[in-house]
């Protein structure tokens, strides 16, 4: 998974492609539990590019997009939100996939 690096990055790759943002942190035991299967989310649905979002170092960012919970995560597509899956709730693999088949 990419990790995003600036904020200058973010803007730019919401303007272009499709991109899943996971909002995250290192310390957050709810995001330590789907790490595991983000692989599998990221062939699944290849057709998006998956970025890792550290909340600590984007908090400003994540104060902008309204995102108060992790872990979470943003879908864009050339330019318009998809869709957000924002909550400080675990999620589960199962979860997630239906948030990204329910983008399309």
């Amino acid at each position: 998974m990419e990790k995003l690096t600036s904020v200058e990055q973010f803007h730019e790759l919401t303007k272009k492609g499709k991109h899943i943002f996971m909002f995250s942190a290192d310390w957050c035991p709810d995001c330590r539990f789907i790490e595991p299967v983000l692989p599998e989310l990221e062939e699944e649905f290849s057709d998006y590019t998956f970025v890792y979002v550290d909340r600590d170092q984007f908090i400003d960012l994540c104060g902008e997009l309204s995102i108060f919970g992790i872990p979470s995560f943003l879908a864009y597509q050339d330019g318009k939100e998809l869709g957000r899956f924002v909550s400080k709730d675990r999620k589960t693999k199962e979860e997630i996939e239906n948030f990204i088949n329910g983008l399309k």
